[in-house]
């Protein structure tokens, strides 16, 4: 919890204050939402603005590379990749006559709130400048450049970074801004490379950016089923050659038509020398005679528009960078803003940057293990769960234990991602896998099949659902599920689905009492575009539908740019739950979100008009409305649509997109993919250990609330909650949870779209240590 006062009013925080905002070192997408946010917030606070153009040159070189920033110079930033106002690499910052210089530029404008998005390097030159600034200030006096009674204006400098990394090679941070765009451009490719690979039965060895760390290549192997992955972190054991020539063979042999192999480009060997994509190639076809080919691929990572997330990240930092440049004092130290979870953090600068080259110190030393620790929880897990999934085959010996899989509800993008995981670790359990077909109506009616380790092989690229899904509940089946769950010896079911999934779960603990099939252990994995399953605060597919409805309003929003004076009204999926219009709305920049979790009248709907129509006064001459489908019963999208139209008449002309179906299908993102194979991963672990709990007398019984639960994610770890303890948050009604996190952030959507409303700074974060966050699932 922050430490300022609720009763502070955030609106006249910054009355006074000017802040700087710069983008430094290499670009990443997402970088222009977090500088459009901290424009945007500044200003909201009642400071001045001034954008610094390329970087810390531009510091350095003053005049019109320091400029003024408006509300409407940060219009239309918010899908452009790369940084809008620059960024270069800066030797003079290097020499103190440089930063004297750029100090001099900042005390001139009054500026002493300094806001730096970047890399590593970055934001220690950022530090190194606050903590020499009172020496500057000295010097420049005495060289008559400033006065004294500026200097005393001037006299202490707060700093509060930013990172902007494609890499994501900052500890401290779960992502940093650029990293979920990097991974879209990489999955692209390898997407791309699959379908001609399999024509040819080729293997491709894709090498990813990464030259001290590994994440883009090991989350890209964990995406797409990689036979192979070099990491720095990581190097492979001694006889790697053999053992890699190995496993290309086996993956042949069970049918395979295609290799993949990600390299990061600073791979390593266990003796320190690198290890080439070109090595790699030669290796594989003088030994085996495969058609291999190489793709290097270089700065298209970088490029691009950003991903929905990396917006939200840096629309969200942003919020909190200029909230942490106010509330600082002389001896806050310089900290950086991050998201853990789906939590704003604050860390202390220096920290992360030490933990960072501690990681560099492991790797020189060949502290491996230890390397892989420092990274985090969540690389220390991507690591195991790709090393469970790729390089282990299955055991000879076998559990004699029956898992079943299926698929309830709508189909989302992400759900086979979680089966193949699901499948694969099962298999390595010792276990059997069986695929039931068309959710509880195939389980009733013995649609239930054996399912191998090929069967799921490129399964997590696909989208929809491969087992097939429907959305009938199992009340009403209970008698002919039952006998089949003892004709195919069932023992353990992983649900995979949305509320459907759930309220099934939940039917079928509740049937415990009258049939003792159903004492069996069972996990439910939230998998829907709405994410309104109690228990997590994310569900599978949510991200790749949020993508697909912000890439197409970006559209709309180039349409609306072009003819002038026009506003869309675009209506998103999500049943109740207002998740997708929400955090569509952050993402592409849009004028309102109507949900049903927060109620709205005629009223409202007519404050909405009236700002439409000031903003037309403006240079941005456009709207964009987001309604979800079922946010109120009689304010449905043609009522919205002819309000709008009526009471612009005049001065704009009103258009409706409804995106239906559109929002449920796709290739899944990678966050989807690797969300799903860790759910599918950790609920088959989950499941092992619960059958030894319950395995009594020779034979399986579970009845209690806690062999029957949901796999979710709560802030930075995934947890399993009983299904039955879940009942008392949920509103079965409307189909959602009655506590949903994100409805703390839509205050941000409506201060960057300019609404003059109360920003709760009570729930920003304090400043926590590194030390803690290296506990992150």
């Amino acid at each position: 919890m922050s430490t300022t006062s609720p009763s502070i009013d955030p609106t006249k925080m910054g009355l006074g204050r000017s802040i700087a905002v710069l983008t430094s070192g290499g670009d990443a997408q997402g970088m222009n939402a977090a500088v459009r946010a901290t424009v945007r917030v500044g200003l909201y606070t009642g400071a001045k603005v001034f954008f610094v153009h390329e970087g810390y040159q531009g510091l350095v070189d003053g005049g019109d590379h320091i400029k003024l920033a408006t509300w409407e110079s940060v219009s239309m930033m918010l899908q452009l990749g790369g940084t809008v106002i620059g960024s270069a690499r800066c030797k003079d910052f290097r020499s103190r006559e440089g930063r004297m210089t750029a100090a001099c530029n900042l005390v001139k404008l009054g500026i002493t709130n300094l806001c730096v998005i970047g890399g590593d390097g970055s934001l220690t030159g950022a530090n190194a400048f606050r903590t020499e600034w009172s020496d500057l200030l000295k010097d420049l006096v005495k060289a008559g450049k400033i006065t004294a009674t500026e200097a005393k204006k001037s006299s202490h400098l707060n700093i509060v970074g930013m990172v902007g990394s494609i890499d994501n090679d900052f500890c401290g941070t779960d992502m940093t801004i650029g990293t979920d765009s990097a991974l879209h451009r990489i999955i692209e490719v390898v997407d791309a490379i699959t379908t001609t690979a399999q024509s040819h039965q080729r293997t491709f060895i894709l090498e990813v950016m990464g030259r001290h760390c590994g994440y883009l290549a090991l989350v890209t192997a964990l995406a797409c089923g990689a036979d192979w992955v070099f990491i720095p972190e990581m190097p492979p054991d001694e006889d790697w050659e053999n053992h890699l020539c190995r496993r290309l063979t086996d993956q042949r042999a069970r049918g395979c038509r295609l290799n993949v192999i990600i390299v990061a480009e600073g791979a390593i060997s266990r003796d320190g020398k690198p290890i080439t994509s070109d090595q790699i190639k030669t290796l594989v076809t003088d030994r085996l005679g495969f058609d291999t080919r190489t793709t290097i691929l270089g700065h298209v990572q970088r490029g691009g528009t950003p991903s929905a997330f990396d917006r939200i990240l840096g629309s969200r930092m942003g919020v909190e960078a200029v909230m942490a440049l106010l509330e600082a004092t002389p001896d806050t130290p310089a900290c950086v803003v991050s998201l853990s979870g789906n939590q704003a953090v604050r860390l202390p600068l220096m920290e992360c940057v030490q933990v960072t080259k501690d990681v560099t110190a492991a790797m020189a030393e060949r502290r491996f293990e230890e390397a892989i620790k420092l990274r985090g929880k969540s690389f220390e897990n991507n690591w195991n769960t790709y090393k469970l999934l790729a390089h282990i085959n299955p055991p000879d010996v076998k559990s004699n234990i029956n898992v079943a899989i299926m698929n309830v509800g709508a189909p989302c993008a992400g759900m086979n991602a979680a089966v193949r995981a699901a499948v694969r670790m099962g298999l390595i359990q010792g276990h059997n896998m069986l695929a039931v077909y068309d959710g509880f109506h195939g389980l009733a009616h013995g649609q239930i099949e054996p399912i191998c380790w090929t069967g799921v092989s490129g399964w997590t690229g696909k989208g929809g659902s491969e087992l097939g899904t429907k959305r009938t509940l199992p009340g009403k089946l209970l008698e002919e599920i039952s006998q089949n769950i003892a004709k195919f010896s069932i023992h353990a079911l992983v649900i995979i689905g949305g509320f459907e999934a759930y309220v099934g779960g939940l039917e079928l603990v509740q049937a415990r009492e009258r049939y003792e099939e159903m004492c069996i252990p069972m996990v439910v994995i939230p998998a829907t575009v709405s994410n309104n399953v109690p228990g997590s605060d994310f569900s599978i597919g949510a991200d790749t539908a949020l993508n697909t409805i912000t890439s197409t309003c970006d559209r709309i929003k180039q349409s609306a740019a072009g003819t002038k004076r026009r506003v869309f009204i675009v209506e998103t999926m999500g049943g109740y739950c207002g998740y997708l219009a929400t955090m569509a709305g952050l993402a592409a920049g849009a004028d309102a979100a109507y949900i049903y979790e927060e109620k709205f009248n005629i009223k409202d709907l007519e404050m909405n008009v009236i700002h439409l129509l000031e903003k037309m006064k403006t240079t941005v001459k456009r709207g964009l409305i987001l309604r979800n489908e079922n946010c109120n019963a009689n304010y449905t999208t043609d009522f919205i649509f002819n309000l709008y139209s009526e009471e612009g008449k005049g001065t704009f002309d009103c258009r409706k997109n409804i995106l239906g179906h559109m929002q449920q299908g796709g290739t899944p993102t990678p966050f989807d993919r690797n969300f799903g194979t860790k759910m599918g991963a950790k609920s088959v672990l989950w499941l092992t250990d619960k059958l030894k709990e319950c395995y009594r007398h020779g034979r399986i019984f579970a009845n209690t609330p806690n062999s029957a639960c949901v796999l979710g994610m709560r802030k930075r770890a995934l947890f399993l909650q009983p299904l039955a303890d879940l009942k008392a948050d949920t509103d079965f009604e409307h189909r959602i949870p009655k506590t949903q996190w994100w409805l703390k952030i839509r205050p941000i959507m409506k201060i960057l779209a300019k609404y003059n409303i109360k920003l709760d700074t009570s729930e920003l974060a304090d400043i926590e240590h590194v030390i803690k966050t290296r506990g992150q699932q």
